[in-house]
């Protein structure tokens, strides 16, 4: 009974210091996001306060979503931190449960949150994110000709009479089927250019681009305002959808139509096979964030050392995500396989604290 019940206790406080990180970071994340994009917003005349807040709140599951990983690390830390200085590991040692007895329940519970995490909290995050761009396209789709960066979304076409148009995009929504801030360059079958058209938005139609709220540039013309314009196109729904889509606003239980649909049209499909085996690693991810926290503050505090310990577990969960950026750009840039872009660094991080841990309990 007694290793039953100190499973229990052990379980209950990582779960309990987990939740007060992500929490935290949760609320850190939307204050600081309200408050930009209510500096964002400043100018527009009547604003309302409720809308800004509303699309920064819909903004931030996906956000704290990504930092889940580094909420079960820091959580798991904060928690054997806090037995240790307390004595209670001695305590459990004393009752004759070793190191893995007292880890084994923070596994069990991280590969639960993951679980959760993937099959309900992304869903749930996703759907959020998509009503939140909408929200956003409501209150800065006016300016939709001063936003012209590096980020957006980038489209060559050819319609059905020899026409060619590149068009470019600040935001998609429903999975391309609409865009926000656009820009179109047409050009005649020679190649040379005709008009710059810039719209609020566009909406995916049966052959055609529907442009709202348009200003037609022509050489040689004065510009031109329509409150309508179709632009011929011969792309089909799947081909927008892998042009202008965002794996991260597609739901977990999804991601599978999408990859069938992207497959069956000859289109690649790396970026939603990615997202798909990212989420299938996530309880393994926070398993292994678990392990690598657990190897870094087990050690007494009588021993000395704490700071040391924090900044070692701080620094091998951000030496984890670098090597987690660099194997999910390879595998953008389609040089590496989504399923092993996704686990690599889960093994990495297994590994390596299960290694750690095993050295530092039996030598």
């Amino acid at each position: 009974m007694i290793p039953l019940t100190l499973t229990r206790y052990f379980a209950w406080r990582f779960l309990g210091a987990t939740a007060a990180v992500f929490g935290g970071v949760f609320v850190l994340v939307v204050l600081v996001d309200y408050v930009e994009l209510t500096r964002r917003a400043s100018d527009i005349p009547n604003v309302s306060p409720w809308i800004v807040a509303q699309t920064s709140i819909f903004r931030v599951p996906q956000a704290t979503e990504r930092m889940l990983p580094f909420s079960v690390l820091v959580g798991a830390m904060a928690c054997y931190l806090n037995l240790s200085r307390r004595l209670e590991l001695v305590i459990a040692r004393a009752a004759g449960m070793s190191a893995w007895q007292f880890v084994a329940p923070a596994l069990v519970m991280a590969l639960l949150i993951g679980t959760v995490v993937t099959t309900a909290y992304n869903p749930l995050s996703a759907t959020l994110r998509e009503r939140s761009k909408r929200l956003e396209a409501e209150l800065f789709g006016e300016r939709t000709g001063a936003t012209q960066s590096g980020a957006g979304f980038w489209v060559r076409q050819r319609s059905s009479d020899g026409r060619q148009a590149i068009i470019y995009a600040t935001s998609s929504r429903e999975q391309g089927a609409r865009l926000d801030g656009v820009t179109v360059f047409t050009y005649d079958p020679a190649g040379h250019f005709q008009e710059r058209i810039e719209a609020r938005t566009a909406a995916l139609e049966p052959g055609q681009w529907r442009l709202e709220q348009v200003r037609v540039y022509a050489s040689g013309a004065a510009p031109r305002d329509l409150n309508s314009y179709p632009l011929s196109t011969t792309l089909t729904s799947e081909q927008v959808l892998e042009s202008f889509a965002t794996p991260e606003t597609v739901s977990f239980w999804q991601l599978p139509v999408y990859i069938n649909r992207a497959e069956q049209a000859g289109l690649g499909a790396s970026g939603y096979r990615l997202q798909y085996q990212l989420l299938l690693a996530e309880p393994f991810l926070l398993a292994a964030m678990v392990l690598l926290a657990a190897s870094v503050s087990l050690r007494f505090f009588r021993f000395g050392g704490v700071p040391k310990m924090v900044l070692s577990g701080i620094g091998a969960g951000f030496l984890l995500y670098i090597l987690s950026k660099v194997t999910a750009d390879l595998s953008k840039a389609e040089l590496m396989h989504p399923g092993a872009a996704a686990w690599v660094p889960v093994l990495f991080g297994a590994v390596t604290g299960f290694v750690v841990l095993l050295y530092q309990e039996d030598g």
